[in-house]
């Protein structure tokens, strides 16, 4: 049967079809619906796992009691879970493994374009790269053949095109995978010098097994067209971009295997041809292999390092090679993002920026604080890093900026990386004050669950940590609790716990405006006449208010009631009832 569907969703059709058992991620853009999606099939184990890190020591687990297993995380997620990575890559596999990575070429929702080929190359694993949803299904299932083959964990990276694009696929039925029982064996799998000096030799000697593969797998395929005047090496999405510039006519190597990558097999293709084009986005790994073979080829001298490719960029950075292009040149508006109307976060963000209160950020949708009008955020580096910064900012300035900054982050990001930086605060005592906004969701990545909101992945009753119980245990006496839309309250703890003389955490509790469960209010509404066109309501950036004839307006398909407006303006403009 032939369907159509996104490229996250084709993965989680290949996990299922290919006999995965286990699946244990981290939610992160572009890469959330895979897990989501596989959830959905009941012959898999699905979770969401604190972090990437535990993710993937959950997954080597189960493969190494002789299942098949997954986890999935984006480009940065691969930071968090590098440590058990390159050790796996040592012990080998039972049942096999994949690590499902998807990057964010021009950084929809990341704070960095990192390339994930970078990591394949240094832990010497093999990585597959999907060009469409039916390559993604497909490679998911080839990727548990090689990684039991080959005894090695396997990497399946996308990109945000492949993850949120469409295409059809053709349906296959699960085949359950052999039985692989676990063996006990310290030599394989306990990682100490002794042990781990010969595991070494093995991952060089897997790695030339894998390029004498790479040399013949048709992962990697030659199409050779009419025009022979140059030939285009390429992967992933960059193939289709490739395909609808140069048409059918053009000569292409579409590499699906990106690591190891084939050496004969490159050379043979270019002596096809009468120049060679390496079409990829981000770092030049492919070109510099060619080069390294000896090739001379076209590539990040006409083409970017950065951002994501389009059509329109491969046709008009390759015109002076190819042949003309002709592209549509139409300029897009920006919108910029905003935090939601009702989004629980603004009352506080609005008071830190009130009394010019130094936050250090981390990374969720609060980020958004940055932007104007608020300004709250100062930093953002990356999960839980909040945290440790302000003990460090605080450690270094001391008294100058202990009353005057605060660590800022939500609660799911508290649960992957934020407990070992207040840890660290409690052991170390620094005069630092946290704020988690807990709003009982995992917000940016479409409203996940997390170990604070007492459901698992399926929306079944789990286990539920107490963040005000954790943080006493781990040493916090100053613990306090507060609703961010109560801006006479919130403004009140901040103070007080800024004016504390130990390290103390703020719980800002309210659920995000967008659940579900949440019940809105009616939306608020001016009186004209009461309006005196102040603009102090302006100032806590919600989109459902704007300006126009020099008074303040509401949009009522937007408002939700929640009334921190309301606290803002000294003329009692907003009302609740509207106007018969």
């Amino acid at each position: 049967m032939k369907k159509l569907m996104l490229g996250n969703a084709a993965v989680a059709r290949g996990l299922y079809e290919a006999g995965c058992c286990l699946i244990s991620s981290y939610p992160g853009t572009p890469s959330t619906e895979i897990t989501e999606q596989a959830a959905q099939y009941n012959e898999i184990y699905c979770e969401w796992a604190p972090n990437e890190k535990v993710a993937m020591e959950v997954a080597f687990g189960a493969a190494l009691a002789g299942k098949r297993s997954a986890c999935v995380m984006k480009h940065v997620g691969v930071n968090v879970a590098a440590d058990p990575l390159f050790t796996i890559s040592y012990t080998g596999v039972n049942g096999g493994m994949v690590i499902c990575v998807a990057d964010d070429p021009g950084m929809h929702s990341s704070q960095n374009e990192q390339d994930s080929r970078r990591y394949a190359i240094a832990a010497k694993l093999p990585m597959l790269e999907p060009s469409d949803s039916d390559e993604a299904l497909r490679f998911t299932k080839i990727a548990y053949e090689l990684s039991e083959e080959y005894d090695t964990p396997v990497f399946l990276k996308l990109c945000t095109r492949i993850s949120h694009s469409q295409s059809i696929v053709e349906l296959g039925q699960r085949q359950e995978a052999p039985e692989r029982k676990y063996v006990k064996d310290i030599d394989k799998y306990v990682m100490v010098p002794g042990n781990a000096r010969p595991r070494h030799p093995i991952v060089e000697a897997r790695t030339e097994k894998l390029i004498e593969f790479a040399e013949t797998t048709d992962l990697n395929r030659e199409e050779l067209g009419e025009d022979t005047s140059f030939g285009i090496i390429t992967s992933s999405t960059c193939y289709q971009y490739a395909r609808e510039v140069f048409g059918e006519k053009a000569s292409i190597l579409k590499l699906g295997l990106v690591n190891p990558l084939p050496r004969q097999k490159i050379l043979d293709f270019a002596a096809k041809v009468d120049r060679v084009i390496v079409l990829e986005e981000l770092d030049p790994i492919i070109e510099e292999h060619c080069r390294n073979l000896g090739l001379t080829v076209t590539g990040k001298d006409k083409l970017p390092l950065i951002g994501e490719f389009s059509q329109g960029l491969v046709g008009e950075k390759l015109r002076s090679v190819t042949k003309p292009w002709v592209g549509l040149e139409e300029a897009i508006p920006p919108r910029p993002p905003v935090l939601c109307a009702g989004c629980p976060h603004r009352g506080l963000f609005y008071t830190l920026a009130k009394h010019k209160i130094t936050a250090l950020g981390d990374i969720g949708c609060y980020t958004l604080a940055a932007y104007e009008p608020l300004y709250a955020i100062e930093s953002c580096e990356c999960m839980g890093a909040s945290v440790s910064s302000v003990h460090g900012f605080n450690k270094a300035l001391g008294k100058e900026s202990e009353g005057r900054t605060v660590g800022v982050l939500g609660d799911s990001t508290f649960m992957h990386s934020g407990m070992t930086g207040l840890a660290n605060i409690a052991y170390n005592q620094s005069n630092s004050t946290v704020i988690i906004l807990d709003n009982s969701i995992t917000g940016m990545t479409g409203h996940q669950q997390n170990p604070t909101t007492g459901k698992n992945l399926r929306g079944e009753p789990a286990g539920q940590i107490d963040l005000e119980v954790l943080c006493k245990a781990m040493g916090i006496r100053r613990v306090r609790v507060v609703d961010p839309n109560d801006l006479k309250a919130t403004e009140q703890v901040v103070l007080e716990e800024l004016a504390a003389e130990e390290p103390s955490v703020i719980i800002t509790r309210r659920p995000c405006v967008l659940l579900k469960s949440v019940k809105k209010n009616p939306p608020l509404y001016i009186e004209p006449d009461k309006c005196k066109g102040c603009t102090m309501c302006m100032k806590i950036g919600c989109p459902a208010i704007s300006w126009k004839d020099k008074k303040a307006v509401i949009d009522p398909t937007q408002c939700v009631g929640c009334g921190v407006c309301q606290q803002l303006c000294k003329f009692e403009a907003f009302s609740s009832t509207a106007e018969s």
